[in-house]
C-alpha cells in the first residue's frame, strides 16, 4: 500500500471584522427585510381573514340552533324526535310512529289529511304513494293505531251490502304484527256516493280475512273503521274510457262492474287521487295497558310492531287469478318525510348537534337519542398551512380551551322536554380557511422564490467573489508568517476570479502576485529534492561498514550474522525512499518453502538477544511444517509482535509461541501474551501505520510502525495476521500458507 505525502491542515483564514463585510451586511440585511415583509404582510392577511371568518362564524352559530329549534318545535320536527329510530320499513310491513297528537280524528278526510301533512308523517314512493302508520301520543285515547295514506286509483268498484264474494270489488288487506301474535283484516270498499265528476266516498269495513269470499253470517269487527275518498281532476289529464265492462248506477250512488271493466254513469272516468284513513284495534296493547300503574305509552314492543296494507284490484272473470295489487307498502323505495338524520344536513363542517331526553318520573338520567355530525372538509390543505392559521391570534372569542363554540335550547313534547346541544370546531374554519388562503399562500411562496433568486443572483455574482478575494488577499498575508509558508502558500489560487470588471482586474493583480511566489516555492521544492538525494548518499556509505560487519560474522552459526542481514535491509528500505510506509509496500520479497517448526525454535532461542526475554514455542503439530514464506522478512515480523507483547505483558510472565493447522492448508502460529486487552474498537486498526496507543520513547522505534510492517510483511508472503482478545490477555494469529517439502 503505498501512501501520499502527509496532508497539511486546512489553510488558516484571519478573522475579519464587520467592518470587511458591512456591504455584504446590508445587501443580507435588504433581502432579509424584504422577506419578512412579505411573510408579514401574508400573515396579516391571514389574521385578518381569520378574525373576520370566526366572527361570522360566531353570529350565525346561534342562528342555526335558533333554526333547528323552530324545526323541531313544529309538528314534523316532534314527530322526529318522538321516532329517532323510524325509518322505511322492511318487508313485514312498517313501524307505527308516535304521532305529537293524541289522536287522528280519522273520520274527517280534511282534518287527518291537515294532520299527517303537517306532522310530515309517512313514507313517500316514487309514483306519488303515501303512507302513514302511527299512534297517538295519549295513552288514554284508545289502543289504535292510524293508517292514512293516499294514492292515484281509478273508478273504484264497491261491494253491495250483504255480498259475500269479494273477489270482484276494490278492498284493502291489512296486516298487522305483533310480538306473539298478529292479524289480518280484508276491508272491501263500500260507496256510499258517487258524484257526476268521478268523485266517490266509501268507507272501508273490517272483516277478519278468512279467504277470499266472506263467511255467511260474518260482521265487520266493531273497532276498525275505515274510509276512502276520490276525487280531484284526472291525474294524467285524459278520461279513461272502460273496455269490455258494463256497468249500472242506482240512486245510492252505489256503482258496481261486473267482468272486470271500469265503469261509471258516463261510461268514461280517469285515474284520480285518493285518501284513506283506517283505524286498527290492537287488543294486546289494551290488556297491557291497564296491567300498570300509570300507564306505560308508548307500548314496550311498538319497535317490534309491523303493519302491512295493500290495496286490491278486482280479480276479472278468471277466478284462479290472483287479484292485481294496486299498492303495497312493504315494496321497496319508500323514503322518510323527515327524519333525524335530515338534521346533520344543515350542519357545517366541524358541528355537532346532540339530542337528549332530559330526565322524568319514567327517566332518571338524560337519555341521548340522536347525535349528529357536519360533513367532513376534504383533505386538501396542506398541514402547515393549517398549522400555521391556527397559531394566529383572534380577538373577542370566548371558547372552551380556544377551539369549541357551544349553545343549548330545549324542545318541549307531550312526551317529555328534550335538550339541543350544538357544538362548533373552530378547528374545522381553520381547515376551511385554508383552502380559501392555498392562492395566497403560492403568491407568497412565488414573492419569495423570487427574492431568493434575486439574493442568489447578487450573493454569487457579486458578494461571494468578493468575499473569496477578501479572504484570500487576508490569507496571503496572514500565512507568510507560518513556519511552513513554503509548503502552504501553492494552495492559494484565484485565477477563478479573473474577470474584465473591476474585482476581475484586483483579481488578476494578485493571482500574478501569487504565481511569482509559487515560483519561489518551486525552487525551494527543488533544493529540497537535493538534499533528500544527499540522504540517499549517506545511506550507501553505510552500507559499505555493513558489508564488512557480514564478513566478519560470515559463520551460518554466527548469532550475529542474521542480525547484520536485517540492519543492512533496513538501510536500504529506509534510505531507498522519502517514506518508510511507500519503502515496505514497494519492498521486493522472494517467498521459499521454508520449515516453520525449525525457524520458530531459533526465533524462540535467539529471541534474548534482541532483549525479549523468556519466549517459550510449543508445537501442537507432528513433524516439520514446510510453509512458503522468507526467512529475513517473515523474521522482522515476528520480532515486532514479539516486542509489542514484550511492551504490554505482566511482569514474569511467558511469551508463548504455538503452533497450530489452520482452516484449509494453513499453518497457524500463535504469539499470545498475558496483559491488558485491545481497545476493541482498535482490533482492526493496530495494523495501519502510526496507530498506537502508546507515548514513543527516547531513542525506541516510532509507536505504529512496528505492526504496520509486521502486516505488510505477511500480505506479501500471501499470509494472514490478525489479533484477537483473550480472557487474561492478547493473542496475534499469522496464518501461512502450507507446501510440500523441498527435494
Amino acid at each position: 500500500m503505498k501512501l501520499g505525502p502527509v496532508e497539511l491542515p486546512a489553510l488558516a483564514v484571519p478573522r475579519l471584522g464587520l467592518a470587511a463585510f458591512r456591504r455584504r451586511l446590508v445587501v443580507h440585511l435588504a433581502f432579509l427585510l424584504l422577506a419578512v415583509a412579505t411573510v408579514l404582510l401574508v400573515l396579516t392577511v391571514l389574521q385578518d381573514q381569520k378574525q373576520r371568518s370566526y366572527q361570522r362564524y360566531a353570529q350565525g352559530f346561534r342562528q342555526s340552533l335558533s333554526e333547528i329549534v323552530l324545526q323541531l318545535r313544529h309538528p314534523s320536527g316532534q314527530l322526529a324526535l318522538l321516532n329517532p329510530e323510524m325509518g322505511p320499513g322492511d318487508a313485514a310491513g312498517q313501524t307505527p310512529v308516535m304521532l305529537p297528537y293524541s289522536a287522528i280524528d280519522f273520520d274527517d278526510q280534511n282534518k287527518a289529511q291537515r294532520a299527517v301533512e303537517m306532522a310530515g308523517c309517512g313514507l313517500r314512493w316514487p309514483d306519488g304513494a303515501s303512507l302513514c302508520v302511527a299512534i297517538g301520543s295519549n295513552a288514554f285515547a284508545g289502543s289504535f293505531v292510524y293508517v292514512v295514506g293516499g294514492l292515484d286509483l281509478p273508478l273504484l268498484t264497491g261491494r253491495e251490502r250483504g255480498s259475500l264474494d269479494i273477489r270482484q270489488v276494490h278492498r284493502a288487506r291489512v296486516t298487522l304484527t305483533v310480538p306473539g301474535g298478529g292479524e289480518t283484516w280484508i276491508a272491501p270498499f263500500e260507496a256510499m256516493a258517487t258524484g257526476s265528476n268521478g268523485s266517490q266516498r266509501g268507507r272501508l269495513a273490517g272483516f277478519v280475512e278468512t279467504g277470499p269470499v266472506l263467511e255467511r253470517q260474518s260482521r265487520p269487527v266493531r273497532e276498525f273503521r275505515g274510509w276512502l275518498w276520490r276525487e280531484g281532476p284526472c291525474v294524467e289529464g285524459e278520461p279513461v274510457v272502460g273496455g269490455n265492462g258494463g256497468g249500472n248506477g242506482n240512486g245510492n250512488g252505489n256503482a258496481n262492474a261486473n267482468g272486470g271493466g271500469i265503469a261509471s254513469s258516463n261510461g268514461s272516468d280517469c285515474a284520480r287521487r285518493a285518501f284513506y284513513a283506517i283505524r286498527l284495534p290492537v287488543e294486546a296493547w289494551r290488556e297491557s295497558l291497564f296491567e300498570r300503574s300509570p300507564p306505560v305509552w308508548p307500548p314496550a314492543d311498538l319497535a317490534r310492531t309491523r303493519v302491512r296494507v295493500e290495496l286490491l284490484g278486482p280479480s276479472g272473470d278468471d277466478d284462479t287469478r290472483p287479484a292485481p295489487v294496486l299498492f303495497d307498502s312493504a315494496r321497496a323505495g319508500a323514503s322518510l318525510a323527515l327524519s333525524l338524520d335530515r338534521l346533520g344536513a344543515g350542519l357545517q363542517s366541524g358541528e355537532t348537534l346532540r339530542i337528549d331526553r332530559l330526565p322524568t318520573h319514567r327517566l332518571k338520567a338524560p337519555l341521548t337519542i340522536a347525535e349528529r355530525r357536519g360533513p367532513d372538509l376534504p383533505e386538501q390543505a396542506v398541514p402547515w398551512l393549517i398549522h400555521l392559521i391556527r397559531q394566529l391570534p383572534v380577538d373577542g372569542m370566548q371558547t372552551e380551551a380556544g377551539r369549541w363554540l357551544q349553545a343549548r335550547d330545549v324542545v318541549t313534547t307531550p312526551s317529555g322536554r328534550y335538550q339541543l346541544t350544538l357544538r362548533g370546531d373552530l378547528r374545522s374554519l381553520d381547515r376551511q380557511l385554508a383552502l380559501e388562503a392555498r392562492p395566497l399562500a403560492w403568491l407568497a411562496a412565488a414573492m419569495l422564490a423570487a427574492i431568493a433568486m434575486a439574493w442568489l443572483l447578487v450573493e454569487l455574482g457579486l458578494i461571494r467573489r468578493i468575499a473569496v478575494l477578501t479572504r484570500r488577499a487576508a490569507a496571503v498575508s496572514y500565512n507568510m508568517q507560518d513556519a511552513r509558508a513554503d509548503a502552504r502558500i501553492g494552495e492559494l489560487d484565484v485565477t477563478d476570479l479573473r474577470g474584465s470588471d473591476e474585482l476581475g482586474i484586483l483579481a488578476g493583480s494578485l493571482s500574478d502576485l501569487l504565481q511569482r511566489v509559487k515560483d519561489g516555492l518551486r525552487r525551494e521544492q527543488l533544493r529540497a529534492e537535493r538534499e533528500r538525494d544527499m540522504w540517499h548518499a549517506v545511506g550507501h556509505e553505510i552500507m559499505s561498514p555493513l558489508q564488512s560487519l557480514m564478513l566478519l560474522h560470515a559463520a551460518s552459526d554466527d548469532p550475529s550474522h542474521r542480525y547484520v542481514q536485517r540492519m543492512q535491509q533496513a538501510v536500504k528500505v529506509l534510505y531507498g525512499t522519502a517514506s518508510p510506509s511507500e519503502a515496505l509496500a514497494d519492498a521486493d520479497l522472494h517467498p521459499e518453502a521454508l520449515d516453520l517448526v525449525a525457524f520458530c525454535e531459533e526465533v524462540a532461542a535467539n529471541a534474548h538477544y534482541a532483549g525479549i526475554e523468556d519466549v517459550r514455542f510449543e508445537s501442537h503439530l507432528p513433524g516439520p511444517q514446510w510453509v512458503r514464506a522468507e526467512a529475513y522478512a517473515l523474521e522482522d515480523a515476528v520480532t515486532h509482535i514479539l516486542r509489542n507483547a514484550q511492551r504490554y505483558r505482566v511482569d514474569g510472565s511467558a511469551i508463548a509461541l504455538t503452533l497450530e493447522a489452520g482452516e484449509g492448508a494453513t499453518v497457524v502460529l500463535a504469539i499470545r501474551n498475558q496483559g491488558p486487552q485491545i481497545d476493541a474498537a482498535l482490533l482492526d486498526k493496530v495494523f495501519e501505520y502510526g496507530v498506537s496507543d502508546a507515548e514513543p520513547q527516547p531513542g525506541g522505534e516510532r509507536r505504529g510502525q512496528g505492526l504496520f510492517v509486521a502486516k505488510t510483511y505477511l500480505s506479501k508472503m500471501d499470509g494472514t495476521l490478525q489479533a484477537r482478545n483473550l480472557p487474561d490477555g492478547v493473542v496475534f494469529e499469522l496464518g501461512l500458507r502450507t507446501v510440500s517439502a523441498p527435494g
